[in-house]
This record gives C-alpha cells, sequence and structure tokens, in this order.
C-alpha cells in the first residue's frame, strides 16, 4: 500500500530520519575507548568523532524546527558549526584509514575507490549545508525547514553510497 505524505508530514519524515542517523550513530559508537596511536587507526576514530559532532549540530537544528517556537539562534549557531565541519570533511578520510586500520569503521572501501564520486557527495553536503548557514542567519523558517531537508539529503545520498548501512 503507497503512503502520501504532505509537505508538512514529508518534512518531518525527513526530520525524524535524520535525527535517528545522528543519535543511532552515536549510540553505536559511544564507548570507544581510547584513541589508537596508529595513524590510520587514529584517523578512523577522529572521523567518528567529527562525525558524532556534526549529527549533533544536524540534529539540534531538526529538534528546534520541531518546536512551535524554534530558538532561530540555535538554529544559526548550529548551522555554521555543520558548514565548519563540512568543510572540513575531506581531510577525515586519509589513506590507511579504512578498514585496513584495524580499527572499526562504517566508511565503505568506496570512499578511497571512487574518490571524485565521494568528492562530489562532499561537496554537495558543503554547498547545501552552506545554504543552510546562510539562510539560517536570516531567520525565515519556512525556507529553514526547507533547507534542512535539502542537507539531509545530502546527507543520506553519501550515506547510501559510502558508509555501511546501520545495523537494526
Amino acid at each position: 500500500m503507497a503512503m502520501t505524505l504532505g509537505r508538512g508530514g514529508a518534512l518531518a519524515l525527513a526530520m525524524a530520519i535524520g535525527a535517528a542517523s545522528a543519535a543511532g550513530g552515536a549510540f553505536a559508537h559511544e564507548h570507544m575507548g581510547p584513541m589508537p596511536s596508529a595513524p590510520g587507526a587514529k584517523a578512523a576514530y577522529m572521523r567518528h568523532q567529527n562525525f558524532k559532532q556534526q549529527g549533533a549540530a544536524f540534529k539540534a537544528i531538526n529538534d528546534e524546527l520541531k518546536k512551535s517556537n524554534p530558538n532561530k539562534a540555535l538554529i544559526a549557531t548550529n548551522a555554521t558549526k555543520l558548514k565548519g565541519l563540512t568543510t572540513q570533511l575531506p581531510t577525515w578520510f586519509p589513506k590507511g584509514s579504512g578498514v585496513e586500520s584495524g580499527f572499526k569503521t562504517d566508511a565503505k572501501p568506496e570512499v578511497w575507490r571512487d574518490a571524485a564520486g565521494f568528492a562530489a557527495a562532499v561537496n554537495r553536503l558543503q554547498v547545501e549545508s552552506g545554504k543552510l548557514q546562510e539562510i539560517a542567519g536570516a531567520g525565515d523558517l519556512a525556507a529553514i525547514k526547507a533547507q534542512a531537508k535539502a542537507t539531509g539529503g545530502a546527507c543520506k545520498n553519501c550515506h547510501d553510497k559510502y558508509r555501511v548501512p546501520e545495523k537494526t
């Protein structure tokens, strides 16, 4: 049976998926232990920490957007954090930080095998998060909600191709 969602329902669904992904990812690796010393494992560890920060910023935005009176300043602050992290994202995947590092990573080998495709996916996220930062600064809630959905779509686009699916 097909289910049709109105505009508000689709936005709520997209935001719920984004928040659940961020929370699930953080929960799955909550107890990672101390930072490893080997360069590849250390990079994988730091990548995970950076993605936790990115997920927390996006979750904070989505949580505010669910409220009847969202805090626009909090949204703008987290949009700025998100944009800053996405700017750094290309440096989080040095060669040797995949499964060969010996550290558990959710990055698929395609990150390194399809460097051009991965770079394009990262660029899309950077563009969308930049738009979110700009729109959040202006404070138009309808525009922020629409751009948060587009930013979440860019996250999902990368996860679908370059991240190991989460076990449920």
